[in-house]
């Protein structure tokens, strides 16, 4: 007590605080004789209690308002103030949530307020870059050329039943896709890279300022109780703690290593489950893609290759959500197996499991469309098959990306809708339930009388993982949002129409559908940081391999200087693409069909008579040259600029990424010098403090007729 300058002890410490305390004294309590019987957590284990919590300080709703007769308590308050839907554009009052429900949960509302009002620069930019493809898309020489090729006639997209077709049916392919890459996309690629980095180096910042003034640069985490699990499973081998000086549980090297092997093969395991799930997608998309062009509905038959997309990218998210569920109990039956010897170990391990099967089960099916998909087919006469039966899917005559932009687009809106209905729709419908079920036993009038408890009690409790649930979400969020950009820019502003809804959702559902939390103190949003730096990362390398590999930007970049009418000029405008089309395409003589792969059409409704050529897009040379459907030069040039490319763009990345990192401090100035004024401060006090104390032993001295020769004054 003598620490602080206390005025009144009922309102010293607020509610959270208090209810930590509470918790931290029952955590500590001896509730029977015996070695292991303490604690309020053994009590609920063994099911002496049904449950334990915190109380909410009354009802979130008021007959009077708030403006007239003020708040009745702060879960009032804050409902009014941060949980209607109606303030959505207002600031959170982050320090009220922290009184609220403590320091943890106040620190996850300011880093997802932070993420939101960081993607406003990103969404703006994305956005402009939509745009601007969409007001340069009659100049486009390329997206013309595709639309007026009606005498270029494109070979078959599968065996048999696809037919020959003219390329300027896929006139409004090539035209979706310049929204999505066109000059500006590269542009967006460097801006994005860079973004992910400056919103973690400003969020080091604006965490700083919040843990000074929540009190929090100085606190360090108590030393953490053993898991009753690891206590129970190690109680027959002790050893000295080092810092306690008491004996505790202890887990030999060779049993936690091998333990750490085993989970470590369950992880691979798993990955292996995720591959051979896209495996299946993989399949259905080559055998469904035939089905649809023999489809009776004209509309699908000539939409087959975007009706197989669509429908793969649906049955990929079930299989999604299904295998999410498995991920989910797989990631807690090895995490358990691990034996981790603190709660804060546990849930680490545990994170970076469910992180990892997420993200690979989620992107996946994205990273094959983006860089396998096409890229492995053979040509006509020569394709490649999987078990020697399925012919591999090829890209659409206009390119991959609107498959990519497909997929993206569908799973991010599905996800973020499933999500969302998860988060407050499935609580409402079950506390519906709940109350339903106390109107038929009490009667309305008996049920308002209900003590707070007993209220709070049929409310939901919150998730088990505490916030590992809204923590995950949003950081695979971040990772569709910066991975793949290049390939979709709408990325950031979709993200940011969730997230101003997910802040209410989620301010809602604690305040009105979930029990009062237990507060807890943190510092930082712990393991996460370090995994959204993983994804800047792997965003950097992802973006230099769509742009050179998915898009058509190289290819366009070597024709105009290389080979286009303005080769040798230095110039790559539009006028200089005239011919791209023509010379992206290669030609395939009909007689060299394989007897499977030769279609039921010959083609004669396009001139009267059997075709003799088709077009596929690659850089071959034709079927009458000394090697026959050869590479060309052209092909070698486009390859060694799109490797070029990668290593110039990440490096250059990288090199703009580091330097933001070392030109923006951690601690923002005004912070530092409040700090080191602070200290000051103190040092100044304590050394007031004792030559005050020193005087008056002086001064006692010499009453006392007592003096000392040399002393200090």
């Amino acid at each position: 007590l003598y620490s602080f300058i206390i005025h009144n002890k009922d309102t010293f410490f607020n509610n959270a605080t208090r209810s930590r305390i509470v918790h931290h004294i029952l955590q500590r309590v001896k509730y029977e004789e015996g070695k292991n019987k303490i604690g309020l957590n053994r009590l609920l284990s063994n099911g002496s209690y049904e449950a334990a919590f915190p109380l909410h300080e009354g009802s979130y709703r008021s007959k009077n308002s708030i403006r007239t007769h003020g708040a009745e308590n702060h879960r009032h308050l804050l409902y009014e103030c941060w949980a209607s839907w109606g303030v959505w554009y207002k600031y959170q009052p982050l320090d009220l949530v922290r009184r609220y429900f403590g320091e943890k949960i106040g620190l996850y509302f300011a880093w997802l307020g932070w993420y939101t009002g960081m993607l406003f620069p990103a969404a703006f930019i994305g956005l402009f870059v939509f745009l601007y493809g969409v007001t340069t898309l009659n100049h486009c020489q390329v997206s013309k050329e595709v639309c007026q090729a009606t005498d270029i006639i494109m070979c078959p997209i599968c065996d048999k039943y696809c037919p020959f077709m003219r390329l300027s049916d896929s006139c409004i392919y090539a035209k979706v896709t310049h929204l999505f890459d066109n000059g500006a996309t590269v542009f967006f690629a460097v801006f994005m890279a860079v973004w992910a980095t400056v919103f973690l180096e400003f969020w080091k910042r604006r965490r700083a300022v919040i843990a000074y003034d929540w009190d929090l640069i100085d606190w360090e985490e108590e030393e953490e109780e053993i898991r009753p699990q690891f206590e129970a499973k190690y109680s027959k081998k002790e050893r000295m703690n080092p810092i306690s000086g008491k004996p505790e549980p202890y887990q030999a090297f060779a049993d936690k290593c091998s333990r750490l092997i085993v989970s470590a093969s369950g992880i691979f395991f798993m990955i292996c489950v995720v591959i051979a799930a896209v495996f299946g997608i993989v399949i259905y998309r080559v055998v469904t893609v035939s089905t649809f062009a023999a489809f009776k509905w004209a509309l699908i038959r000539n939409n087959s290759q975007v009706a197989t997309t669509g429908t793969a990218v649906c049955i990929n998210f079930c299989i999604i959500m299904l295998l999410n569920v498995l991920y989910e109990k797989v990631a807690l039956f090895l995490t358990n197996l691990e034996q981790p010897r603190t709660e804060s170990e546990w849930e680490n391990s545990f994170t970076l499991k469910m992180f990892l099967f997420q993200f690979v089960n989620l992107n996946s099916s994205t990273f094959y469309i983006a860089f396998f998909l096409g890229r492995f087919t053979g040509h006509p006469g020569a394709y490649l098959r999987l078990i020697n039966r399925w012919r591999l899917e090829e890209c659409h005559p206009s390119g991959c990306l609107i498959d990519l932009c497909m997929q993206m687009g569908i799973i991010m809106v599905l996800k973020q809708i499933w999500n969302n209905f998860m988060e407050l729709g499935y609580p409402l419908i079950q506390n519906w339930w709940t109350r339903r079920k106390l109107r038929q036993e009490y009667g309305t009038q008996r049920k308002t009388s209900f003590p707070q408890w007993e209220k709070d009690y049929n409310l939901q409790p919150m998730n088990a993982y505490g916030l590992f649930d809204e923590y995950l979400e949003m950081i695979l969020q971040f990772g569709f949002t910066t991975i793949f950009v290049a390939a979709f820019p709408l990325a950031p502003l979709l993200a940011l129409v969730n997230n101003i809804i997910e802040i209410r959702l989620d301010a809602y559902k604690f305040v009105t559908q979930w029990r009062r939390p237990l507060a807890s103190r943190a510092k930082d949003i712990g393991i996460w940081y370090g995994i959204l730096e993983g994804i800047g990362i792997l965003s950097v390398i992802t973006n230099a391999f769509v742009i050179a590999v998915t898009s058509d930007f190289i290819p366009r970049l070597v024709y105009a200087y290389k080979y286009g009418p303005c080769a040798g000029q230095g110039e790559a405008g539009q006028k200089c693409m005239v011919g791209y089309v023509n010379a992206s395409l290669s030609v395939f003589l009909v007689s060299d069909f394989e007897n499977r792969s030769e279609p039921t059409s010959n083609g004669s409704e396009f001139s009267g008579s059997p075709l003799k050529y088709c077009r596929y897009r690659d850089y071959r040379d034709p079927p009458h040259s000394p090697v026959p459907y050869g590479y060309t030069l052209q092909f070698w040039h486009v390859l060694a600029a799109r490797l070029a490319f990668i290593i110039v763009f990440e490096h250059l990345v990288f090199c703009i990424k580091h330097l933001i990192s070392y030109l923006i401090p951690d601690l923002p100035k005004d912070l530092r010098d409040r700090m080191r004024r602070e200290k000051y401060l103190i040092q100044e006090m304590m050394y007031e403090a004792e030559l005050e104390r020193l005087q008056k032993e002086r001064k006692e001295r010499k009453k006392n007729g007592k003096s000392y020769h040399n002393e200090w004054p």
